[in-house]
């Protein structure tokens, strides 16, 4: 016994219908995805501006603890240099002292400077060594 298969055939309207539906849904897709994209282009400008903020407040940090640091190292050199009895001697003692280290950094052991750094940076973002 002959088997028949009836198939029903679509009309030009569902065929339409479905070529439509076929392309909302590519427009959507693409129009999903252009969305996404620029949603990702803000959260990196986002978190680029923060990072930046970060450096730019160290660095302004930086600059008035170092000035401080200047301060207190001329006025160490200055009452040195008034116990001595001459205040060369004072400024003397204090930049020997400074050549000191920056030899033993230089030359004798240079890598304590550079794991110190490490460490500092390692700590910074929360990673341990």
């Amino acid at each position: 016994m002959p088997h028949s298969f009836s198939r029903k055939r679509t009309s030009s309207s569902e065929k339409e219908d479905l070529a439509g539906l076929v392309s909302r849904t590519i427009t959507d897709t693409y129009d999903d995805l252009f969305d996404i994209i620029d949603a990702r282009i803000e959260l990196v400008k986002i978190e680029l501006t923060a990072k930046l903020a970060t450096v730019a407040a160290l660095l302004i940090t930086a600059a008035i603890l170092f000035a401080g640091i200047i301060y207190l190292i001329a006025a160490v050199a200055l009452l040195i240099g008034e116990l001595l009895g001459h205040y060369y001697l004072g400024y003397l003692i204090v930049s020997a002292v400074f050549l000191l280290t920056g030899l033993f950094l230089t030359k004798i052991r240079p890598d304590v400077l550079k794991n110190l750094i490490q460490t500092i940076l390692l700590s910074s973002h929360g990673t341990g060594k």
